[in-house]
C-alpha cells in the first residue's frame, strides 16, 4: 500500500471518527476534567499550558486530516458531476471548469445568470401569451353562446 493511500485511509477514518458524537463527548470530558483539576494545581501556568498545548496540537493535526478528506470528497463529487454533464444533454464545455481562475469563473457565472434570467423572461412571456390566448378563446365561446 502506498504512503498516499495509507494516509488517505487514515485521514478518512480520523475524520469520520472525529465527527462522531462520542468524540465530542470525549473532548468535552477532557475539558471538564482539566477545569475541575484547576484548584488541585492552583490554576498554575503549567495547568493552563496543558490545555493550550493540547488543543493547539489537536487543532493543527486535524486541519490536515480534515482537509485531505474534503479534497478527496470534492474531487469525487466533481468527477460525478462531470460524468452527469457528459452523459446528459447539458453542455460538455462545463466539464473541468473547477480549474479556471476566479475571474473566469465569475465571468462564466455571470453569463449563466444572464441566460437564466432571459429564459425566465421568455417563460413568463410565453405564459402570458398562453393566458391571453385562453382568455380570447373563453370570450369567443361566451360570445358564441350569447349569439
Amino acid at each position: 500500500m502506498s504512503a498516499s493511500r495509507a494516509f488517505s485511509d487514515f485521514a478518512g477514518r480520523v475524520a469520520k471518527l472525529s465527527g462522531h458524537p462520542v468524540a465530542f463527548a470525549l473532548g468535552a470530558a477532557c475539558v471538564v476534567a482539566w477545569a475541575v483539576s484547576g484548584p488541585y494545581f492552583r490554576f498554575s501556568d503549567t495547568w493552563e499550558l496543558v490545555i493550550n498545548t493540547g488543543t493547539t496540537i489537536v487543532t493543527f493535526l486535524m486541519v490536515f486530516l480534515i482537509q485531505n478528506s474534503q479534497n478527496r470528497d470534492g474531487a469525487a463529487i466533481q468527477a460525478k458531476l462531470d460524468e452527469l454533464i457528459r452523459a446528459s444533454a447539458a453542455q460538455n464545455r462545463y466539464i473541468g471548469i473547477e480549474h479556471l481562475t476566479e475571474e473566469e469563473l465569475d465571468d462564466l457565472r455571470q453569463r449563466c445568470e444572464t441566460r437564466g434570467r432571459a429564459e425566465r423572461l421568455d417563460d413568463a412571456e410565453e405564459a402570458a401569451n398562453e393566458a391571453e390566448a385562453r382568455g380570447r378563446e373563453k370570450a369567443a365561446r361566451a360570445a358564441a353562446r350569447v349569439s
